[in-house]
């Protein structure tokens, strides 16, 4: 991360390592083996030294991550309360903290304790102050049935054919399931964006970056998993831009003012518009503004006027007459917003 260019990144996703502790074998009730992680990337002298090494990657993520860019990160109770400590004494600033439930968990062999059916996912900024981050609000509504999206998130674990084998064993002892990484990039990228995985494993990141046309980056010292890595993306399709939209958030869109739309001559000064039950009317003067009574001003001013009202949005409050019918003004907003695309 120290040879990337200072503030070139738009979201880093890091699955580091869980430093999990693991000393004896875990067997199930009939005496099998479970393949637990037991990969020397995850064993550390101490508590210290798994500090040190977080505050080490955070530090240099924080260096290559744009000001309007965001961090994920995953881990379970091993791991995530110190990294989140990290976290924020490096003064990154926590806009959520994500609970994956999983659908179909490990259980707990021995019956010692409570099956450990989640993992907690920290969503941060660079700092407070560093605003403008992506959030694609209306798309992750969309993807739940127009619901507003919620911080726990039920997914299966990566099993089945997702799962990739070296041999007869597991390519990687903790490899993320697509759609984790699926819903993490639809809510905070855009296509074009450039993702960073310091911790790529078999390329989970990479795989579904490349499918939602996403640029990525992925750093990974262990050979064996650079090799699956590299054919499993070789192998992912690109969808087409059609297939890439997505429902974008109102506040992304082009700015238009209401005076293009007269300038355009798309409304006549001088034209009358309505509230949608026709109980106010206000003319349309050469600059845009508004006037109805003694109150002049935006189409929003307006509107809060007539209305007694601290706010209003003009776009869909006023309505134009056009064949006995009132349509929105905001139908002549929308038509020049497509034209900018």
């Amino acid at each position: 991360m120290n040879a990337l260019p200072e503030k070139s990144v738009d979201v880093i996703f890091a699955d580091p390592p869980y430093n999990m502790q693991l000393k004896d074998t875990l067997a199930r009730p009939d005496n099998s083996k479970v393949d637990g992680v037991h990969d020397a990337w995850d064993k550390f002298a101490s508590f210290n030294a798994y500090d040190e090494f977080t505050y080490k990657w955070l530090t240099a993520a924080k260096r290559v991550l744009k000001d309007t860019g965001t961090i994920w990160v995953i881990g379970s109770y091993h791991n995530i309360f110190r990294v989140g400590t990290a976290l924020q004494n490096l003064e990154y600033w926590v806009l959520n903290d994500v609970i994956w439930r999983k659908t179909n968990p490990m259980p707990n062999f021995r019956g010692t304790r409570f099956t450990n059916a989640h993992e907690t996912l920290i969503w941060a900024a660079k700092s407070a102050d560093k605003g403008g981050y992506t959030f694609n609000y209306n798309a992750m509504k969309a993807m739940n049935e127009d619901t507003q999206m919620r911080s726990d998130w039920t997914l299966p674990i990566c099993s089945g054919h997702e799962r990739l084998k070296s041999g007869d064993k597991k390519a990687h002892a903790t490899q993320k399931p697509e759609s984790l990484l699926y819903r993490v990039l639809m809510s905070s990228t855009k296509p074009g964006d450039v993702v960073l995985d310091p911790f790529f494993g078999t390329g989970t990141t990479g795989a579904v970056a490349k499918k939602l046309g996403r640029n990525y980056i992925g750093i990974e010292r262990e050979g064996a998993y650079i090799k699956v890595a590299r054919e499993r993306i070789a192998a992912v399709e690109e969808l087409d831009n059609e297939a890439l939209g997505y429902t974008e958030s109102k506040r992304s869109a082009p700015r238009v003012p209401f005076g293009t739309i007269v300038e355009r001559g798309m409304i006549q000064p001088g034209t009358t518009l309505y509230d949608s039950r026709r109980n106010h009317a206000a003319r349309v003067r050469t600059d845009g503004t508004l006037i109805a009574g003694e109150g002049k001003g935006s189409i929003h001013q307006v509107g809060a006027s007539v209305q007694g009202a601290p706010a209003c949005n003009g776009w869909t409050f006023w309505h134009i007459e056009t064949k006995g019918q009132l349509v929105p003004i905001d139908v002549f907003r929308q038509q020049v917003r497509a034209e900018m695309h």
